[in-house]
Parts: structure tokens; C-alpha cells; sequence
């Protein structure tokens, strides 16, 4: 077969790498063309010279087109890859520490909450842009694969507003069903009354376990367990309360299911900045959160952890460079979505996984141009989706919380319209929770002004939002506030 996939922000070092590794292990794939672009070109040399060093290794021809030129990289591609940050590592920040001044403390804020909401105005400017390209110059009826986040309101606006098919993937599903098979091992064990390494012990992996998972991205609920026949739905409280790492690394997590009644995909820490209840009180935060790992909930986790792989590179880049190459096979093949759905596609393999799509009907009780993550199969006559009906009601109730944000958010982000941006912060759960309405406005005139060269969408609005600033008299913050539970950023991998 021979097609062409190209990649946009692929000067993300590991992720890109992954992608283009999970792609090639099929056979089938050996003489596609693979084309690379960023507006990094040292990153971009840097990420094509250690896959190129991969694939001469795997003894394949394949020679990755890079170009700093967009429009280049994508003319007659069938399938684009995005996997961009816009804004980088000086924009993230001010997505976390502007919110900080204000008592809104994230551990990641990529997807919902201030920092998800600002992130989106950036991302949603550049994948329209990126959209345009694709219409003009890329294979017809191209399929836009988006791993960027925050990924239900960037699918949203390129199915919208780009006028692109676009499906937004995720790892979060496969995340959370690894955890729930590591519970049931532990109930089925306790059960029969085995112990590990003893005869009769039972072991249970993911693949044992079969899920059904809908909601929205990164809130999306485990709405049916099933092992050997039997629904395992209704004992992930228990199973979970009883698991000797989970019960103290996901804190949040097992509250929500003795609230809601489900187990819900994203990491405590995420989670934790997406709903009213677990972030709002500095002096609560620590009790819902571990700091064993940044994605447990620490104040600014991912913002420290990316900051310490960007030194990383800086330090310790060749020896990333000289490692040994990646192999092409199949047990070696990660759970990214991405490989599997293109297989399915272009040779009738069929493939099920947990997909963000336009809703349109799936899930009954969510608005229909919502954006979705539900059980999908790809095949050679693309992309199925069986309809899920009714979310129980309270995990509705969650979801449709967020939905109003994230459309709020995808709006103003297209029209630029900033009033509709203060509302979509209004409505957040976590800021509406900690910050009154003028603190609110306040706060996004901030994060406006911060952002201004990644948003031109808000030329105007900016221009207004720093006279506001300039004048004086502005409400009191807690400037230089690290936040409940922050960590310092280490220099180097080795210190």
C-alpha cells in the first residue's frame, strides 16, 4: 500500500516517535510516504533524524519528508496526525500560574478549568487554520486524526467550524481499564481466598476484561465491567477502596464513585480540576490528592514534569539520540488508537476502541453537537458507532456541566468573541467554585493579554483588556503564590 500520513507538531520528541513506530509495525504499510512538519525546526530536525535512525534500523526504505512548511508537509495526505502545543511551554504556564493568583489551583489545566479553557482559545485558532490546508491541499475526504488537547474542543471545532472529519483519540479508556483489571484480580482473589504466588491465585489483565466506556473525554464513565460473564460494575467501590496503591493515588476517583456510582477515566489529578468539589479549598487539596506522581494531583504537575523534559533534552539529548532503535513489531505496538484505526481503514482489519466523535444521537441524554467518547469499530467502510443510549443521570448531569463550558469555549474561540470566553470561565465548575465575576473578568483580561501572540482571534479584545490592566486599581492576587502543593522544578533527568 501507498499512501501518505503526515504529521503536524512532530517535533513532540517521544510522542511522535510512538506514533510513527505503532504505524509501521503493519506490514502492509512498508512503502508509505511519512511527512513531518513544525514550526520548531530544531525540534522537527532533531525528532526526523532519531524515526529516519528507527526505520533504516527496521530495514524499511522509507524516507520521512520534513519541512517547516505546512501546506508542503500536507499536500495529498490521506491522514494527518495532530499532536501540537500551542503556545508551548511559556504559554502552558501562564494557563497554570495566572489562574494560581487567583486561587485556582490545576494540576494540569489542558482540558478543562481556566487553563483548558485558554489553551483551547490557542489550539482552536491553529486547527482552523490547519483545517484550511487540509480542504485545500491534502487527498479528499482526508481523515484528521487529533491527539492535541484539549481534545473535545479541538475535534469540535475542525468537525464544525474546519469542516474536516476529524476523530479526537486518547489514552484514557485503555488507562482506566488496566486499573479496573488489576481491581478485579484483587475482588476475584479475595473471593476465593488466594494469595499471590500460591496455587489457585488468579491472574487478570485487560484484555480479560470487557468495557463499555461513554461520556466526554477525560470524564468518561465505565458504564458496563464485564469478566467471565459477570457485570463487576457495582464492586469498583469496593474494589477500589481496598487496592493497596489505587486507594491512596485515587482519591478523587473513588469518591466520585460513591457519588455517582461509576469509575470514571482520567487520572486523579485531572479529574480533580474538572468538577467543584475536590480543588476549591487550599486547605482541602492535599486530602484528596498523593504526590508520589505529578498525575495524583501536585499543584502545576504537568507544567513541572514537561518544563523537566525540556531541560532533559537540553541536557541529556544525545544520548536519546543514541539509544537503541525502536522495534517494528507487533508486541511492541503501543494501545494509541491512532495505527489501529488507519489498519482498520486501509485493510479491512477490524478494530474497536473508544473514540471522541460527534455525538449526533449516540449518547441520548447529551446534547447531539457535543463532542463524545464512546465504543467505535473501524473497518474498511470506516468509522461504526453503535448507539449507547441514556448515560445514567448523574454522570450526565457531570458531563453536560462540561459540555456547556466546552461549547462556550469552541464558540468564542471561532468568533473571537470575548464575552463569550468570560462566560465559558463563568461556567467552569472549579473557577465559578473559587472566583467571584469581577475576579473572573479580571483574570481572563490577564490570561488575554499574556496569550495576545497566540491569539488573533482577539486582537480588539486585547487591546481593551490591557487599558483595563494599565489603569490600576485592579483587584488584589496572591502574586507569587506556589499553590497546596507544588514542587520544584529539577534542573536536569539526573538531579
Amino acid at each position: 500500500m501507498s499512501f501518505k500520513i503526515a504529521f503536524i507538531g512532530a517535533g513532540s520528541l517521544g510522542f511522535t516517535r510512538r506514533l510513527v513506530a505503532d504505524i509501521l509495525t503493519v506490514p502492509e504499510f512498508r512503502n508509505i510516504r511519512i511527512s513531518f512538519t513544525d514550526i520548531n525546526s530544531k525540534n522537527l530536525e532533531m525528532v526526523a533524524k532519531r524515526c529516519q535512525k528507527d526505520i533504516n534500523s527496521n530495514g524499511l526504505k522509507i524516507k520521512i519528508e520534513q519541512t517547516t512548511n505546512r501546506r508542503q508537509a500536507l499536500k495529498d495526505a490521506k491522514y494527518v496526525v495532530n499532536v501540537v502545543r500551542i503556545g508551548g511551554l511559556e504559554g502552558f504556564a501562564t494557563d497554570v500560574d495566572i489562574p494560581l493568583k487567583y486561587g485556582v489551583d490545576q494540576c494540569v489545566g489542558d482540558t478543562l478549568c481556566a487553563g483548558g479553557i485558554m489553551y483551547g482559545q490557542r489550539g482552536i485558532a491553529a486547527i482552523l487554520d490547519f483545517c484550511k490546508d487540509i480542504r485545500e491541499v491534502c487527498a479528499p475526504d482526508c481523515l484528521l486524526l487529533n491527539y492535541a488537547n484539549p481534545n473535545a474542543m479541538m475535534t469540535w471545532a475542525a468537525n464544525m467550524y474546519g469542516k474536516v472529519r476529524t476523530l479526537g483519540l486518547c489514552h484514557g479508556v485503555q488507562g482506566g481499564h488496566w486499573m479496573i483489571s488489576q481491581v478485579i484480580e484483587l475482588l476475584v482473589n479475595k473471593d476465593k481466598g488466594a494469595k499471590k504466588g500460591k496455587k489457585g491465585y488468579e491472574t487478570v489483565t485487560a484484555k480479560d476484561v470487557d468495557i463499555i466506556c461513554a461520556g466526554i473525554n477525560h470524564q468518561t464513565w465505565y458504564i458496563s465491567i464485564k469478566y467471565k460473564g459477570k457485570d463487576w460494575t457495582g464492586r469498583m467501590l469496593e474494589g477500589f477502596e481496598l487496592h493497596p496503591e489505587f486507594s491512596k493515588t485515587e482519591k478523587v476517583r473513588i469518591d466520585m464513585i460513591k457519588r455517582f456510582g461509576y469509575f470514571s477515566t482520567e487520572s486523579n489529578g485531572h479529574l480533580s480540576e474538572y468538577v467543584a468539589w475536590y480543588r476549591k479549598r487550599e486547605n482541602e487539596i492535599k486530602d484528596w490528592i498523593d504526590m508520589s506522581s505529578w498525575i495524583n494531583g501536585e499543584t502545576g504537575g504537568y507544567l513541572r514534569v514537561c518544563t523537566e523534559g525540556r531541560n532533559w533534552i537540553e541536557t541529556d539529548l544525545p544520548k536519546w539520540m543514541n539509544e537503541p532503535a525502536m522495534k517494528y513489531t507487533a508486541k511492541d505496538r503501543s494501545v494509541e488508537h491512532g495505527s489501529h484505526i488507519i489498519e482498520s481503514l486501509e485493510t479491512g482489519r477490524t478494530y474497536r476502541g473508544h473514540f471522541n466523535i460527534v455525538n449526533n444521537g449516540c449518547i441520548t441524554n447529551l446534547p447531539d453537537d457535543a463532542i463524545i467518547e464512546v465504543p467505535c469499530y473501524s473497518d474498511r467502510n470506516g468509522i461504526s458507532i453503535p448507539k449507547v443510549g441514556d448515560l445514567p443521570l448523574g454522570c450526565a448531569a457531570v458531563c453536560n456541566s462540561s459540555i456547556s463550558v466546552q461549547r462556550l469555549s469552541v464558540e468564542a474561540a471561532a468568533s473571537g468573541n470575548d464575552t463569550l470566553l468570560r462566560q465559558a470561565m463563568m461556567m467552569d465548575p472549579l473557577v465559578g467554585a473559587v472566583c467571584n465575576p469581577p475576579e473572573i473578568w479580571q483574570m481572563t483580561d490577564e490570561m488575554l493579554v499574556a496569550g495576545a501572540k497566540w491569539l488573533p482571534q482577539y486582537k480588539s479584545a486585547i487591546a481593551e483588556a490591557r487599558k483595563r490592566l494599565s489603569k490600576g486599581n485592579l483587584i488584589p492576587t496572591r502574586s507569587g503564590y506556589k499553590g497546596a502543593a507544588r514542587l520544584e522544578v529539577k534542573v536536569s533527568a539526573k538531579k
